[in-house]
């Protein structure tokens, strides 16, 4: 009689164990996971850094409680805003993109300045691909942010030329994607002054003396990180 009670009692207690586990588990997938688009060009993939040194790998790294997945980058060395324009339609046909992600960033516009390109041919393709961006964030224009152009014109790479030409060029450039990022209610985040300060410290810069270091890219992914968290 005793044995029979006890097995009863096993029984019994390794069933409500079970029933106990099996509720709790439905919370534990319950914890949202939220998804990130980083859109740009080599700022944005981080040329001459390993990938966990881009700044949108840190923002992955720097979350809260790993709560949020770099989805994509949709970024190349090189891109103007109409190569990125046209990397975005590339993506979308050979690896078709969501249809919306919690959080996106935009940085664009160096090599339209590097290539000589007005300000005035800059402004229609920035603000469509601002556009673009918010579209992804399912229309919620503040869950996007942009970045400000770095001055490449302080680093080595820049040495032959006329750089308070090249400082003053991208300060209308950016001057432009402000008031554009502003008319549209989006986060914007001015990291070109600690990419000035590269001039004298090169710890600020890649290996190729043009490219930020992951040591700068950590600045900018604690701006863009502060600012997503107020949206979690």
């Amino acid at each position: 009689m005793r044995a029979t009670l006890l097995i009863l009692f096993f029984f019994t207690f390794s069933s409500s164990c079970s029933k106990n586990e099996a509720f709790l588990t439905p919370e534990k997938s319950m914890i949202k996971k939220y998804s990130y688009l980083a859109l740009g060009d080599s700022y944005t993939i981080g040329e001459m850094v390993q990938p966990q040194e881009n700044f949108p790998n840190q923002v992955v790294q720097m979350m809260t409680s790993n709560s949020i997945d770099l989805e994509r980058i949709v970024a190349r060395t090189g891109w103007t805003t109409d190569e990125l324009e046209a990397g975005i339609i590339v993506s979308d046909n050979n690896k078709p993109l969501l249809n919306r992600y919690d959080f996106v960033s935009l940085l664009i516009g160096v090599n339209d300045q590097y290539r000589g390109r007005s300000v005035d041919d800059y402004k229609p393709g920035f603000e469509e691909l601002l556009r673009k961006a918010i579209k992804y964030a399912g229309n919620r224009a503040d869950h996007v942010v942009v970045l400000s152009i770095p001055d490449w014109g302080v680093t080595p790479f820049a040495n032959d030329r006329d750089r308070e030409q090249i400082a003053k060029e991208i300060d209308v450039y950016n001057a432009a994607n402000k008031q554009i990022t502003g008319q549209y209610n989006v986060h914007y985040i001015d990291i070109t002054p600690w990419t000035r300060e590269a001039v004298t410290d090169n710890s600020l810069l890649a290996s190729d003396g043009l490219h930020p270091s992951g040591k700068e890219y950590k600045r900018w992914a604690e701006k863009i990180t502060t600012f997503f968290q107020t949206k979690l």
